[in-house]
C-alpha cells in the first residue's frame, strides 16, 4: 500500500546533523555513547545515561519491534505514528508505512525505509519486517 502523504522536510538542528547526512546516503545511524556504551535517543551533545560528551554516530541494524501505535484514520491520507523499539536498544517516535493499517501489532517486527520528503533529506521510517 503506497504512501501518498507529502512529507515535510525535517529541521535540522546542530546535534542532528550527522543523522541527517547519513539519511541522505539512506544510512540508519543512532547516536552512542563511548563512555558507557548505550545508544540512545534522541539525538544530543550529552549522553542521558552517564552524562559524558563522548558521543558517536554507529550504523545501526535498521531492526526494531512496534512499542505501540495509533492509526491517524481522519486526515486526508490515513497514516500510523508508532514508537518502535530499536534492536539496539532505544525506543524512537516514527511512522509505521507500506502496510495494511488494521494488520499492525505491538512486538510486531519492523525494518527500516527511507521515504522522500518535499526538499530535504528522507526520512527514516518503518515497515512490517
Amino acid at each position: 500500500m503506497p504512501d501518498a502523504r507529502k512529507i515535510p522536510s525535517p529541521i535540522v538542528s546542530v546535534e542532528g546533523k550527522a543523522f541527517w547526512d547519513a539519511a541522505r546516503a539512506r544510512r540508519f545511524v543512532v547516536p552512542a555513547c563511548t563512555a558507557c556504551g548505550k545508544a540512545h535517543w534522541y539525538p544530543r551533545a550529552i549522553c542521558p545515561f552517564c552524562a559524558s560528551d563522548k558521543i558517536e554516530w554507529r550504523d545501526a541494524s535498521g531492526r526494531g519491534a512496534i512499542y505501540t501505535f495509533s492509526v491517524m484514520r481522519r486526515a486526508k491520507e490515513p497514516y500510523a505514528i508508532a514508537y518502535v523499539t530499536l534492536a539496539e536498544g532505544p525506543t524512537m517516535m516514527t511512522n509505521i508505512v507500506d502496510c495494511d493499517f488494521d494488520a499492525l501489532r505491538i512486538g510486531q517486527p519492523v525494518t527500516v525505509v527511507f521515504k522522500d520528503t518535499e526538499n530535504g533529506p528522507p526520512v527514516p521510517m518503518f515497515r512490517p519486517a
